[in-house]
């Protein structure tokens, strides 16, 4: 029974590698067509009997405002370009932070570490949930991506199927909702709404910013100044 027991564990350890491995490889050429998070949201509409929403329209990196690759960057993840995945400085200082909220006695809040590369690892391949197992395939699939796509592919992958809203997925379907416009003549103003509301879309509205949004926003705009206005995938390669 014991070697059984292990043979299958075996072959199901070889096929999930396979599996991943080879689902990783072609999503570094081929659209991600639907995720988990979206199917989960058209359920929960449903079960609310709302109608059901989704809007997401693929489009390549090309198609995107510079201006949003240089808004998500700044806002998210300042060290895209040159980390591989992980960004351990930025972990810890999460940590030390985190530590010192929970002392408070009233309203504590934490801050989150994820990198564009954990949250495009998280958004594509997993399903929305907090515990260990998620957390340990996220760690999983960002390594992968890391290994088998461009940083421009990840970027491309992100922008196309992160949460921008309520039933809205991906740059172009925002764009359009919020600014009636494509993702590739969104603004610096316009990009930088989008990415001030990343942090909780479906409660904050680009197209309607709060005053919340507006400065985060204003604060986006400033860091995006700062980085000359522009994205260079080269960079990192310069740097080394």
């Amino acid at each position: 029974m014991w070697k059984k027991l292990r043979k299958l564990l075996i072959r199901i350890t070889i096929v999930f590698f396979i599996s991943t491995i080879g689902a990783v490889i072609v999503f570094r050429f081929v659209p991600v067509p639907v995720t988990l998070l979206m199917v989960q949201r058209c359920i929960e509409q449903k079960i609310d009997s709302k109608e059901m929403k989704l809007e997401n329209h693929w489009v390549p990196l090309s198609k995107i405002a510079n201006q949003l690759q240089l808004a998500v960057v700044t806002s998210e993840d300042q060290n895209f370009l040159f980390h591989h995945g992980f960004d351990f400085t930025a972990i810890e200082k999460a940590m030390k932070y985190n530590e010192r909220q929970q002392k408070r006695k009233k309203h504590p809040r934490t801050r989150g570490a994820s990198t564009i590369s954990q949250q495009c690892a998280k958004n594509a391949f997993l399903f929305p949930a907090r515990n260990f197992i998620r957390k340990g395939l996220e760690v999983y699939f960002t390594i992968l991506i890391e290994i088998f796509w461009s940083k421009e592919r990840i970027m491309e992958v992100y922008l196309n199927v992160i949460e921008m809203g309520d039933g809205i997925y991906g740059a172009e379907a925002a764009a359009q909702a919020y600014f009636h416009t494509s993702a590739n003549n969104l603004s610096a103003a316009q990009a930088a709404a989008i990415a001030a509301c990343l942090p909780n879309p479906r409660k904050f509205n680009a197209g309607a910013p709060s005053a919340y949004v507006l400065k985060r926003q204003a604060a986006i705009l400033r860091q995006m100044s700062f980085w000359g206005g522009r994205l260079d995938y080269e960079m990192k390669d310069e740097e080394e």
